[in-house]
């Protein structure tokens, strides 16, 4: 796993800002890359909070897949700074698969994640068909339709 996934993610931000009205591709891994979400019920727990952020309108969910370990989520930043959509989104899910599995304070999410802001000539929807594919190119589905944690606007 390259560095800037962990504690150089914070380095790596440093005089870095969000911006309200762009989009961002967000990856966030696993501690230790565990396959938390094979379990269906922890998949959905995440899907649940990322939805519940779009729900409260800090973000608007363009497109996002969870994987075995990671989980990528294509969004349009609204009301909140990214690090702390993301902090949330990590605190939630941690709490809640914690509850879940029955857990007392351990830990879900590596430090960090990596961000990328597109530009506003990139292809968003091209963008988007990268993340759902992610199943395709790690070989956990022949067809995109087979694989159940991933979703996007444009369907």
């Amino acid at each position: 796993m390259p560095s800037h996934f962990t504690h150089r993610g914070h380095a790596l931000r440093r005089g870095r800002h969000s911006e309200t009205g762009h989009v961002y591709l967000i990856t966030a891994v696993t501690e230790r890359r565990a396959r938390l979400f094979t379990d269906p019920m922890l998949a959905r727990l995440l899907v649940s909070e990322m939805r519940r952020l779009d729900d409260e309108r800090y973000v608007e969910s363009l497109a996002w897949v969870v994987m075995p370990d990671h989980v990528h989520w294509l969004i349009e930043l609204n009301s909140m700074p990214l690090p702390a959509v993301i902090q949330r989104l990590k605190s939630r899910s941690a709490i809640a698969i914690n509850r879940i599995t029955g857990e007392t304070g351990t830990r879900i999410w590596q430090r960090g994640f990596h961000d990328r802001a597109l530009r506003q000539e990139e292809d968003v929807i091209a963008t988007a068909r990268y993340v759902v594919a992610n199943p395709l190119r790690a070989g956990l589905v022949d067809r995109i339709g087979d694989y159940p944690w991933w979703d996007a606007v444009w369907l």
